[in-house]
């Protein structure tokens, strides 16, 4: 049922306040505001006037909007809501008793929307007038009800306050959003910050701090330092874009041979290191290292070329050392990277941690499982990288 204007009393009904209904002369409230029907609707278009009885005799457009039933004068007010505070209240007579009180009340049919209500004694003694309104329930009232801020008095602040709501829900919306964007910007500016650009590996700053972390939670790791021999003769060679294509080919191959836990990172020109937390078991480092060994040692094809590198590595335990630092732990490894290179390149050395020596477990064709057999003392000086 479509209404669009106050649902008058029908004749005979008596005086409503401001709303006798024409073409009866003004009486009681009307007489003495001077309303007509049409006005009282417009002050209060959420209105309802009861009879002695408790049947509605007249409503406001919203509340008839709202109600949408043919049929609204003559219902029982008690039978088409439910009021639910004060409790008790199911008659004229107990609502009169509460005149002046806050009501909250529902209806009984339909939308559940919550109301909040103001009853008053009509001075002509004819009933009763129930103001209504939605209460902090506006929103739900609105959206309930598909009402418009034509349904509500000029004077009532509800729609613009939902305005204001809504347009403060849309302001928190963009304002999440942008904080998301810019959250996702902050970790992708740190992410990119802490990688190595050439080959996507993480960089020394990131390197430096998964490291320090291992070393505070004292979680046992291994750590490798690997360094790609002839790497320089390929750049003479054949041009820095074949190093990097080089480094990039076995940044992947690396990737091939580790854990996604572990942590790879490109620290210099072609100088990697290798995190490996949980793992410090000289037999499981030995395979890992003897891997890749392997791998970096395929060629590798450039414009129809193949390039040919191979990795020497230093390798230290965290278990090797009473209290493990970072700098004393790097620069074993880098000691052991160096006897590897001094031995021949294309092999791995471990360090004996705190004892300070360094020594050579396996030759590049021998077997993980026969490192203990193959341990030998490194010379004195450095090889060139």
């Amino acid at each position: 049922m479509s209404v669009s204007g106050p649902i008058l009393p029908r004749p005979g009904d008596g005086c409503p306040p401001g709303c006798s209904g024409a073409p009866e002369p003004h009486t009681g409230a009307e007489a003495a505001l001077g309303l007509t029907p049409r006005a009282l609707a417009r002050l209060m278009p959420m209105y309802l006037w009861l009879g002695t009885d408790g049947t509605i005799r007249a409503a406001g457009p919203t509340l008839a909007k709202i109600l949408a039933v043919p049929d609204l004068p003559g219902r029982d007010f008690f039978a088409t809501f439910l009021v639910k505070r004060p409790r008790g209240i199911a008659a004229i007579g107990a609502l009169g008793r509460h005149a002046g009180a806050r009501l909250h009340l529902q209806l009984r049919d339909g939308a559940r929307t919550p109301f909040r209500g103001l009853a008053v004694p009509l001075a002509c003694g004819k009933g009763m007038v129930v103001n209504l309104s939605f209460g902090l329930e506006v929103e739900k009232g609105v959206r309930d009800h598909a009402l418009t801020d034509a349904d509500f008095a000029p004077t009532d602040l509800a729609v613009e306050l939902l305005y204001l709501t809504e347009a403060k829900a849309l302001v928190m919306e963009e304002l999440t959003d942008l904080t998301r964007r810019l959250e996702a910007r902050r970790r992708h500016a740190e992410a990119e910050a802490q990688t190595d650009t050439l080959t996507g590996l993480a960089n020394r700053r990131r390197f430096d701090r998964a490291l320090g972390a291992l070393i505070r939670r004292g979680t046992p790791f291994g750590l490798m330092h690997l360094d790609l021999d002839f790497f320089k003769q390929v750049n003479d060679t054949l041009g820095h874009a074949a190093g990097d294509h080089v480094l990039r080919a076995a940044a992947q191959r690396l990737r091939a041979e580790t854990r996604s836990a572990d942590l790879l990172a490109r620290i210099g020109g072609d100088e990697f290191v290798l995190l490996l937390p949980g793992i410090d078991q000289p037999a499981r480092l030995s395979a890992i290292a003897g891997r890749i060994v392997e791998r970096i040692g395929q060629p590798i094809e450039y414009q129809g070329r193949d390039c040919r590198v191979s990795a020497s590595l230093g390798v230290v335990r965290s278990s090797d050392y009473p209290r493990p630092e970072a700098a004393r732990l790097l620069a074993d490894a880098d000691a052991a990277l160096y006897a590897s290179k001094h031995a021949g390149r294309g092999r791995w050395t471990f360090h004996e941690g705190a004892s300070g020596a360094a020594a050579l477990l396996t030759e590049p064709e021998g077997k993980a499982g026969d490192a203990a057999d193959h341990r030998k003392r490194p010379t004195a000086g450095e090889a060139d990288r």
